[in-house]
């Protein structure tokens, strides 16, 4: 791992070419500070990426709010997951890079800040950390712990690695009775099952309102449905495209206004020029203006086949704009995304096969009339003209979506009990002295 960092510098630089946060600190990434050392008795919660760091803004204001003298270090993997973390980060807090999983980068970065007690969100869980962080004393807990079948058979195929990572956890706080017996299985100790903390999500909270008025503008002008492609996946896009292109003649007019945004924001642009070349009219949304400012579609917007979702953060407004959305990431074999902002929104959701990394929130959705569960591409858009056709459908789907986020919250809460209880055991506990 030590030998392999300069190119892990050339990868981050290729990165920060099309996104700028990656170039950010980058001595960070390898335990290296240029200020001076903080205080010691951080709360240091990783949340890697985009949405990890929505499911810890859950429970960790939750947690402060109850405790406003536990100061926050936020630590990240991504450049979205930082800027998705910094409105989080108040002034008695802090924000830096997770460095790479190598001893010395570790060792710095735990003599740098000296935590009290760690909180990994959902997977983390890397070798040296784990085994440094149990021989410096400091507690480390996977939180809104999940791991599906097929990673848990990757694990147990390289045990030499990851038993040990596993076993040096403090504490697990499992999304499910399944999620809890792969990780015990893995050497974790026994992980207390407190549910999914993004069934949490606020209902209809403001970033959906906004948008709302945004729907109803376009509704009072049009009756074209909306249809999202959410979150899709590099080789996705390309197959949406074949598949409207066979069905775009017998769908009923007027045709469909697409939403395609994108997972990660490098592909924009990328997306973009494929969707031009299959000759479809699209209009971005980096041309509309903010969602909160008065609904106002520009007259491109009525002739156009796709609006590009090319914005960071604002899923909730698409979703609060789809008559129906397609989930992205279950199409192809990469086991899906996160289905419960659509369920907050109440807008039905397609899924395709490939749900293994959300597998009970999506069963969860389909047992509630959410969702529906489609072969592939074109089976999704045969469900979806089928819902947009039917009022009485999509209003089940809509009544389902709120009743499952109400059968399954509280997670969030379960969640702050325990790290809380975790923060006055660690508090109480004599330090360990900190091995070289």
């Amino acid at each position: 791992m030590t030998a392999l960092q300069p190119l892990l510098r050339l990868k981050l630089a290729r990165r920060g070419r099309a996104e700028p946060g990656y170039l950010h600190a980058v001595a960070q990434r390898f335990g290296r500070y240029s200020e001076p050392a903080p205080a010691d008795g951080w709360l240091w919660v990783h949340a890697v990426s985009l949405g990890e760091v929505r499911a810890a803004a859950l429970w960790v204001p939750r947690l402060q709010a109850a405790r406003p003298d536990i100061r926050v270090l936020w630590t990240h993997g991504t450049a979205t997951g930082r800027a998705a973390a910094q409105p989080l980060v108040r002034q008695q807090d802090a924000q830096a890079w997770l460095p790479w999983d190598a001893p010395g980068a570790v060792r710095r970065f735990v003599r740098h800040w000296r935590p009290r007690l760690g909180v990994l969100m959902e997977t983390e869980v890397w070798p040296t950390l784990a085994q440094h962080c149990r021989a410096a004393g400091v507690p480390l807990w996977l939180v809104n712990a999940r791991l599906n079948e097929r990673s848990w058979q990757r694990a147990m195929r390289l045990r030499c690695l990851s038993r040990p990572a596993y076993g040096a956890l403090a504490g697990v706080l499992a999304q499910t009775p399944d999620d809890a017996r792969r990780l015990h299985a893995l050497g974790t100790p026994a992980p207390q099952v407190v549910g999914n903390v993004k069934f949490d999500v606020p209902w209809h909270p403001d970033p959906w309102a906004a948008a709302q008025r945004w729907r109803l503008a376009w509704r009072a002008a049009s009756d074209r449905p909306v249809l999202l492609l959410a979150s899709s996946r590099e080789g996705e896009e390309s197959a949406w495209i074949a598949a409207w292109g066979r069905q775009r003649a017998a769908w009923p007019h007027p045709a469909p206004l697409w939403l395609v945004v994108p997972r990660h924001p490098q592909r924009f642009d990328e997306v973009h020029a494929l969707l031009c070349a299959a000759g479809l009219r699209v209009l971005r949304r980096s041309a509309l203006p903010a969602w909160t400012e008065e609904p106002a579609w520009p007259p491109e917007a009525w002739h156009a086949d796709v609006l590009l979702g090319d914005s960071l953060g604002e899923m909730p407004a698409y979703y609060a704009l789809a008559d129906v959305a397609l989930l992205g990431g279950s199409f192809a074999p990469l086991g899906g995304q996160n289905l419960i902002e659509a369920a907050a929104s109440g807008c039905p959701i397609v899924l395709g096969p490939h749900t293994f990394n959300f597998a009970q929130a999506a069963a969860a959705a389909l047992e509630a009339g959410a969702a529906r569960r489609a072969a592939d591409l074109d089976d999704a858009l045969r469900l979806a003209q089928a819902w947009c056709q039917d009022d009485a459908a999509l209003r089940a789907a809509r009544t389902g979506a709120e009743r499952l986020l109400q059968q399954h919250g509280g997670a969030a809460d379960r969640t702050v009990s325990a790290v809380l209880q975790a923060w006055d055991d660690a508090a109480a506990a004599p330090a360990a002295p900190e091995r070289a």
